[in-house]
């Protein structure tokens, strides 16, 4: 089974990455792109055995630092 957990920055953390995403399509004379945030997506292939409890603990304690980040799981369906 196929897994995504999606980590992005928490509101109010500066997102340099993001920054310097927006400028570039500005430079592309794209112009009406309010604001640009970046985050990572990660595709995790589990067995069925592999709980929910499992997915949140390896999320919050590897996959995302939660001083700074927010994280979310979705399950891919077959």
């Amino acid at each position: 089974m196929k897994v995504r957990v999606y980590v992005s920055l928490k509101n109010g953390v500066l997102d340099p990455q993001g920054r310097a995403i927006h400028h570039a399509i500005e430079g592309l004379g794209i112009h009406g792109v309010k604001d640009v945030r970046a985050g990572k997506m990660l595709e995790l292939e589990v067995d069925e055995t592999v709980t929910d409890a499992q997915l949140e603990d390896m999320a919050s304690k590897l996959l995302a630092n939660m001083v700074i980040e927010n994280y979310r799981i979705e399950r891919q369906p077959a």
